[in-house]
C-alpha cells in the first residue's frame, strides 16, 4: 500500500471518531472544514435535516487572494462563514475540523471566525 493512501486511511478513521461525537443541530450547526492543496472549504450543516445552512470557499472571488492554499485564503474562509451565519442570525456552531490536525490553516479558519463573533 503506498504511503498517501495510508495517510488518507488514518484521516478518514480520525474524521469517522470526531463525526460520532459532534451533531449539528439547526440552532448550532456544525462547521465542517476541507482542505485540498490549493483551496479550503468550509460549511455549516445542519445534520438533523440534512442541509447546508452556508458555506464559502477559497474559490470565490474575493475569497483569498491568489491562493486558497495560503494562511491568508483560510482566514478569508472563516470571517465568509462566519458572517454569512450571524446573517442568518446563528452564533454559536461546532467546529468539525475533519480529521485534520489543529493548526495551520485549520486553525487559521476557526481563529478567523471566533474574531467575527463565532462561538464553539
Amino acid at each position: 500500500m503506498q504511503r498517501d493512501a495510508r495517510k488518507s486511511q488514518r484521516r478518514d478513521r480520525r474524521r469517522s471518531r470526531i463525526r460520532s461525537r459532534l451533531s449539528g443541530t439547526a440552532a448550532k450547526p456544525r462547521v465542517s472544514v476541507y482542505k485540498s492543496l490549493k483551496h479550503i472549504y468550509a460549511q455549516a450543516i445542519d445534520d438533523e435535516k440534512g442541509q447546508t445552512l452556508a458555506h464559502a470557499s477559497s474559490l470565490e472571488k474575493g475569497g483569498g487572494g491568489k491562493s486558497g492554499g495560503n494562511l491568508a485564503g483560510a482566514r478569508t474562509v472563516g470571517s465568509l462563514i462566519a458572517e454569512r451565519l450571524k446573517e442568518k442570525g446563528l452564533e454559536e456552531v461546532v467546529f468539525d475540523r475533519g480529521g485534520y490536525p489543529y493548526h495551520g490553516r485549520i486553525k487559521a479558519v476557526a481563529d478567523a471566525a471566533r474574531e467575527k463573533g463565532l462561538k464553539f
